[in-house]
């Protein structure tokens, strides 16, 4: 017979049990929505000894950083050429929220605006930059890359990645860049004034995709990346403001293992 106190202890702690669990699927969740995560009780950086090659060691939660076997960014090399799904972008303007997360210049992005890969949705959640670019193509890295970062309504993640050249100056970014927070952590958001991400993407929306991973802890994996061909320029004056505030925040190359390229004709 189960005595009446064992019950009740038995219960809290099937209560006690589920609640973790919520709060853990929670902060996942939550971890998830952004490409860039600036945990204060696991701080990383892209130097030294909370750089690139310790970053499994910072945490638990950042094993993939070191033991995962589809992680971004990659160098690109002969994409194998097929017949892919046009990437359909709905991007609508967004006041301006532009924030200084400690590891990237991001901007938050209002909902209503997607992509749409073979009949799948992804909402645009925010946009980032990296200098120099993350992804490398035939070892060469541009000097700039912005990544776009989507969510589907399962959960699921896909970025779309343009790389930046230097070039003729671009209006899409005056805006953010006359706007850009110098202080870690500080946001600025300027309600009167719009962007609009589809300003970032070329004509030539051809794209490389692989799958792939977070390029920053917890370097989650299961990433859909879609890569597009063609860059898109800023001009010196443009890419060294950014610079000043973050001049290396590119993490290396990581191992293609045997990962599938494929690219749109």
């Amino acid at each position: 017979m189960i005595t009446r106190p064992y019950r009740i202890l038995r219960l809290a702690s099937v209560f006690t049990l589920a609640a973790a669990c919520a709060f853990s699927s929670g902060a996942a969740l939550a971890q998830e929505h952004q490409e860039h995560h600036a945990d204060a009780s696991h701080s990383w950086t892209y130097s030294g000894e909370h750089g690139p090659s310790h970053w499994a060691d910072l945490s638990p939660e950042f094993t993939a950083c070191g033991m995962g076997k589809n992680q971004t960014p990659i160098d690109i090399v002969n994409p194998k050429i097929a017949n892919l799904p046009a990437i359909q972008f709905s991007y609508q303007p967004s006041p301006l929220k532009v924030i200084n997360n400690g590891h990237s210049i991001q901007v938050n992005y209002a909902p209503g605006s997607s992509i749409t890969v073979a009949g799948k949705r992804y909402e645009l959640v925010q946009f980032h930059f990296h200098h120099p670019s993350e992804e490398a193509i035939k070892g060469r890295r541009d000097s700039m890359d912005v990544h776009l970062v989507h969510k589907s309504n399962d959960g699921k993640l896909a970025v779309v990645a343009v790389q930046i050249k230097e070039g003729a100056a671009n209006s899409a970014i005056t805006a953010i860049w006359s706007n850009l927070p110098h202080e870690k952590g500080k946001e600025v958001a300027v309600e009167n004034v719009k962007v609009n991400a589809s300003d970032l993407i070329p004509a030539n929306r051809r794209y490389t995709t692989f799958m792939g991973s977070l390029t920053t802890p917890p370097c989650s994996e299961g990433v859909a990346w879609y890569v597009l061909n063609t860059p898109v320029s800023f001009s010196r004056t443009q890419i060294e403001k950014f610079a000043a505030i973050y001049p290396d925040n590119a993490r290396p190359v990581q191992p293609l293992n045997g990962r599938l390229l494929q690219q749109s004709k």
